[in-house]
């Protein structure tokens, strides 16, 4: 009868141990590739051919496990606060078609004068006083219409001042907001 080679696993941490160090030039993190090493070999073991060298097919599994950690690292970013995983995240798609379909339906019922005016101050950038050239009328009431359709358009899309605005787009929250900053 031949010999477990589980039972030889044993014998070959030592040696292990030592190389993973080596390689890792870290105590802990060589006894963590070890461990994931004897792990692999366990679960593997019957692709250990018996009467070949054991210690050479663990060096090789640990060796393997070093390189693939190592590949793995690379596309890894240390993010210990959150911050960039905070800036990777996406709304759903479906989110976004909600909303804009929400301010469409508010913005076709504002009054003719509001909608130009929030899409020529808004939307397109123009000054105040350039709008007002264009729509033939003083600065004031460009301002005036403006401030009453972003107000409007609060009401019909139920925004308040304390919450956030989540638009999907930027002529959208150029529409609804005052020089950069939210108009609710």
């Amino acid at each position: 009868m031949t010999a477990d080679p589980r039972d030889e696993l044993v014998e070959h941490l030592p040696a292990l141990r030592a190389f993973a160090i080596s390689l890792t030039r870290n105590g802990s993190t060589a006894d963590d590739m070890v461990q994931d090493t004897v792990v692999k070999a366990w679960t593997n073991i019957e692709k250990f051919e018996p009467g070949t060298n054991m210690r050479a097919w663990l060096f090789t599994i640990l060796r393997n496990t070093f390189y693939s950690s190592r590949r793995k690292a690379k596309r890894e970013v240390a993010d210990v606060d959150g911050i960039f995983t905070e800036n990777m995240a996406e709304k759903p798609a479906h989110d976004g078609h909600l909303q804009m379909t929400d301010f469409q339906t508010a913005f076709a019922k504002l009054p003719d004068e509001q909608r130009e005016t929030l899409i020529l101050v808004g939307a397109s950038g123009f000054s105040y006083e350039e709008a007002a050239e264009m729509c033939k009328v003083a600065v004031g009431t460009i301002k005036s219409r403006a401030n009453r359709g972003r107000k409007r358009l609060a009401e019909l899309m139920n925004l308040d001042s304390d919450g956030p605005v989540e638009l999907t787009d930027k002529a959208t929250v150029a529409v609804v907001s005052n020089n950069g900053n939210s108009a609710f």
